[in-house]
């Protein structure tokens, strides 16, 4: 139980990437109060994590709806977290944020920036809702689909505390601690994304 959840902990903390989402929400919440600013990190957490238990519980039903077998939606999550990955490291993610936050910003009537972009998609994009389905797929039992929500869950209160956070943090890491951070951590997401496509690979052609 304790090797399932630290690696659905390592997985979900890498997909959603809280040290990379606390400083565009700094950038977004520039113009709000300390308390506005807290308020839609909370809220953006919450939503995104109603998003994630959805496809979590119903996920694998909508597959079999649209008659996809489970290990291509693994290898094509694969592929899918591998992609951001590389630009994690090679910091596109972090330029195609910073290109949402300016569209956002450039945009006077919108204000709460809790269910776009924060929930969806910077927390709830379509590696996070891939992972969540993989690792729920893998859990054999009512308890182990308890312990990977529980990494849900332990994600999304750190990513809380790290927007809440977001502006004294930055000034804290800086921008190359920051960088080095996001590098580390999609260096990781690929080797797990190539798990992903090795077993999704094994389980399609296996006789």
């Amino acid at each position: 139980m304790i090797e399932l959840f630290v690696s659905a902990f390592i997985t979900l903390f890498v997909v959603i990437d809280p040290p990379g989402c606390a400083p565009i929400y700094a950038g977004l919440t520039k113009g709000a109060t300390p308390g506005q600013a807290r308020a839609m990190a909370i809220r953006a957490c919450l939503i995104a994590a109603v998003i994630l238990l959805i496809f979590a519980m119903f996920g694998e039903d909508l597959l079999g709806a649209l008659h996809i077998e489970l290990d291509s939606f693994r290898i094509a999550g694969g592929l899918m977290l591998f992609f951001i990955a590389f630009e994690m490291v090679f910091e596109k993610r972090t330029q195609r944020r910073e290109e949402r936050a300016e569209k956002v910003a450039a945009t006077p009537e919108v204000e709460d920036v809790s269910v776009f972009p924060m929930a969806m998609p910077m927390l709830a994009g379509p590696g996070a809702i891939a992972a969540i389905m993989l690792l729920m797929n893998e859990a054999e039992t009512i308890e182990e689909s308890g312990v990977v929500l529980g990494a849900l869950a332990a994600v999304l209160l750190i990513t809380m505390i790290a927007l809440i956070a977001a502006r004294p943090l930055i000034r804290l890491l800086g921008d190359r601690v920051e960088a080095v951070i996001t590098r580390l951590l999609g260096v990781l997401l690929a080797a797990l994304a190539a798990q992903y496509v090795i077993d999704g690979l094994r389980g399609a052609f296996a006789v």
